[in-house]
């Protein structure tokens, strides 16, 4: 019986992160895209890669309530409260990541998309780990 149990909760481990990855790749699209162009009309490099930040963000919390953590108990308020926490510090540590890989990095062609990728990664672990264990923590 612990077995079943235990395949079950695996099973239930990779469909969430088959699905976080999906979600988190098209809210990827809407953050770069949104840095790229922010770039490209001349706006500071930081405060792009804030906007885009928190348009992807806005993005994922509702996808990701929808399709990912569906299973999870609504907990209202409480919930949007503690993924906007989440969130603020994920954000500190995406842009300063970026920031911080703009400065180390040697200066090329593609240095900016290198630590887009570089903050991208970081916060996408620290995010999948307290999503699923915190904000959209299944109804027990």
């Amino acid at each position: 019986m612990a077995e079943v149990r235990d395949d079950a909760k695996r099973a239930g481990l990779l469909r969430q992160l088959v699905r976080f990855v999906l979600v988190g790749g098209f809210c990827a699209l809407v953050d770069s895209g949104a840095y790229w162009l922010l770039l490209q009309a001349g706006l500071w490099v930081h405060l792009a890669k804030a906007i885009s930040f928190v348009l992807g963000t806005t993005t994922a919390y509702f996808l990701n309530k929808r399709f990912t953590f569906a299973d999870a108990a609504d907990r209202g308020a409480g919930q949007a409260g503690g993924f906007a926490l989440l969130y603020t510090v994920t954000f500190f540590v995406n842009v300063g990541t970026n920031a911080l890989m703009l400065a180390v990095l040697p200066t090329f062609r593609g240095e900016y998309a290198v630590a887009w990728v570089i903050a991208q990664g970081v916060g996408t672990t620290i995010n999948f780990v307290l999503l699923r264990t915190v904000v959209f923590r299944a109804g027990r």
